[in-house]
């Protein structure tokens, strides 16, 4: 049986998504920062966390946007192959979600429809940027990621060789968040995608920061790998906010994905402290 779903929930649905991911941060990333002042050994940096910890707490209760820049609304839709959707366009009910939340929840608009040359803001924060996946079931699920230009301007992509190995893959992710530096507003959670091809590589990147913070890789090989990252990425003694100290970044995610013999693609998706996103299957 195929099961109808009409676009009005769908733009019902990103609207509050919308708005929530910007207003909440999720419950993991707050305990995260308030395990990081326990364990920062600086000063000024224990009070870049705390000041970060009452503005996730602030913006919550007084339904405001935890920050001034509300972001590229970045939207996954898992879509069952036993889903009819009705009524209009999908794409469409996205962005109208999206319009809608943008005024109704005072963000931002940050979008310019010409990247280049005038750079005419849209007024409403669309387009969104859509990634689709075909999944079985009859169900949609909804994930908003709104991204900070901030963080999204640090992020990079390489096309390595095979034979750069592990070393030359780590060297690169270590560059990528050192080159960051405090202008990608740590601490970070740091998104690395390694395989797939050169436009697959930064959709893992991106998709690994919507992991829980804290939740390691299934993966035996990869959990290891992503503990050894945040092990080297701390070292680099940025600290919170850039102002030096022992956390530069809460978490590290990485995902991977089978890849030509030629190659070796790896992208890195920095992510500031304000790790948002909210979720929704309908």
């Amino acid at each position: 049986m195929v099961r109808e779903v009409h676009i009005d929930e769908i733009v019902e649905a990103v609207k509050e998504l919308t708005i929530k991911a910007n207003y909440e941060l999720p419950e993991e990333a707050v305990l995260a920062f308030k395990g990081a002042v326990e364990r920062e050994e600086s000063e000024l940096g224990r009070e870049v966390l705390s000041q970060i910890v009452l503005n996730a707490e602030l913006s919550s209760k007084e339904e405001l946007p935890y920050c001034q820049d509300t972001g590229v609304t970045v939207v996954f839709l898992e879509v069952g192959q036993d889903v009819n959707v009705v009524g209009g366009s999908l794409t469409e009910a996205v962005n109208e979600g999206v319009r809608r939340a943008t005024e109704e929840g005072r963000l931002r608009a940050s979008m310019v429809w010409d990247p280049v040359f005038e750079r005419k803001n849209t007024k409403d924060n669309t387009p969104a940027i859509i990634h689709y996946e075909v999944v079985p079931g009859d169900r949609i699920k909804i994930t908003v990621a709104p991204k900070g230009g901030g963080s999204e301007n640090t992020s990079r992509l390489a096309m390595l060789k095979p034979a750069d190995g592990w070393e030359g893959v780590k060297k690169f992710i270590l560059e990528t968040v050192k080159l960051a530096g405090p202008n990608a507003c740590p601490p970070l959670t740091v998104g690395v995608g390694i395989g797939g091809n050169f436009e697959y590589s930064a959709i893992l990147a991106k998709k690994a920061i919507l992991r829980p913070i804290g939740e390691r890789h299934s993966d035996p090989l990869i959990r290891k790998v992503e503990e050894e990252l945040m092990e080297d990425i701390n070292k680099l003694g940025l600290g919170p906010m850039g102002f030096g100290g022992t956390v530069t970044a809460v978490d590290v995610k990485v995902e991977m994905y089978p890849c030509h013999i030629a190659s070796l693609p790896v992208a890195v998706n920095i992510q500031c402290h304000a790790c948002r996103h909210a979720e929704k299957e309908i």
